[in-house]
């Protein structure tokens, strides 16, 4: 069997916020904390965990819209970051390879400009086409390709539906010819009907245009029908990863047993005999995390090694990856 090829690897990757704690005294937010995780090339990696866990930050870090506080960023062979050996490449020329399409269309588009305006600017910047000409007839592909129609190049972001500002997103992140994209929450800001219309669309695309995709969402249904591999996020941390079948049929972490017993069953007789995993606590502040393993506060597990040491995040089984004391 031919190996498949890494498009994107990060070791350690840490992002941290500083927040005054006093006069002279500075806290940090512990947003992503220690990332190890790696993308092949056309496949679509999924990112779920419960709101603040890091998510979106670990996309925009890796993107580098956040720079990151350590680790290291591997971009198809080329170190693009590495805190150790004082690596940064220029982000620019990174930017037609990857791209991001933001969680809300409504205010990620500029409301001043038309959609031909706010899709042709990342063409003018990066020099892409040649004449006017060649520039109009790309943005037309373009709002054939995402579903749209010609004319809709001259209206402005705010006379379209919520699901058709997405489509207009997505046509922009697809104006630079990308090779890797980060979803941050495509379609949690859309209805149920668009949702799938959305995902679909996009599935297309990747088959089309051979895209790579880091999906990141609450839904951990659409992630499980979209994704090769899942990862979940915890207080800023990787706690789990593999394949989408496997992570979803046979969990190991306790969080991700949680999370995946939390979602509704379609048969309603089944969804009210099944057994439900039920979290106390709160989650712990990123300010001031606890010590060993995150998980420790709200896991029904919980032993004293978990309350003092960090789990190492390491391979249990082929391809399935977890950071757990118990394992």
């Amino acid at each position: 069997m031919e190996e498949r090829k890494k498009l994107l690897e990060v070791e350690h990757l840490k992002k941290y916020f500083p927040v005054k704690a006093g006069l002279f005294k500075k806290n940090y937010i512990q947003a992503v904390d220690d990332v190890n995780l790696f993308i092949y090339k056309g496949e679509t990696l999924g990112i779920v965990g419960e709101s603040g866990c890091g998510k979106s930050t670990l996309g925009r870090t890796i993107l580098r819209l956040y720079e990151p506080t350590d680790g290291k960023i591997v971009y198809d062979g080329v170190t693009l970051y590495d805190k150790d050996a004082k690596i940064a490449v220029e982000r620019k020329p990174y930017c037609r390879k990857m791209q991001l399409i933001f969680q809300d269309p409504s205010a990620s588009l500029d409301p001043r400009m038309t959609v031909g305006e706010i899709i042709g600017e990342a063409i003018d910047i990066h020099g892409i086409c040649k004449d006017k000409n060649e520039r109009r007839d790309m943005i037309n592909g373009l709002l054939d390709r995402v579903g749209l129609n010609t004319e809709h190049s001259n209206r402005f972001p705010h006379e379209f539906s919520g699901g058709q500002q997405q489509r207009i997103g997505i046509a922009r992140a697809l104006a630079v010819q990308p090779e890797f994209i980060v979803c941050d929450e495509p379609i949690s800001a859309l209805d149920v009907s668009i949702q799938s219309q959305v995902v679909n669309m996009m599935e297309d695309l990747q088959q089309e245009l051979g895209l790579t995709y880091m999906f990141i969402a609450h839904d951990i249904s659409v992630v499980r029908h979209i994704s090769n591999r899942i990862g979940v996020m915890y207080l800023g941390a990787l706690v789990e990863l593999a394949e989408s079948y496997e992570l979803c049929n046979h969990p190991i972490h306790p969080y991700t047993q949680t999370l995946l017993s939390a979602v509704p069953l379609p048969d309603p007789e089944k969804n009210k005999t099944r057994h439900r995993i039920l979290l106390e606590g709160d989650i712990p502040s990123p300010l001031n995390p606890p010590k060993g393993c995150r998980f420790h506060t709200r896991c029904p597990y919980a032993t004293d090694k978990c309350r003092e040491a960090t789990p190492e995040f390491k391979e249990h089984a082929p391809g399935h990856y977890a950071a757990c004391h118990l394992l």
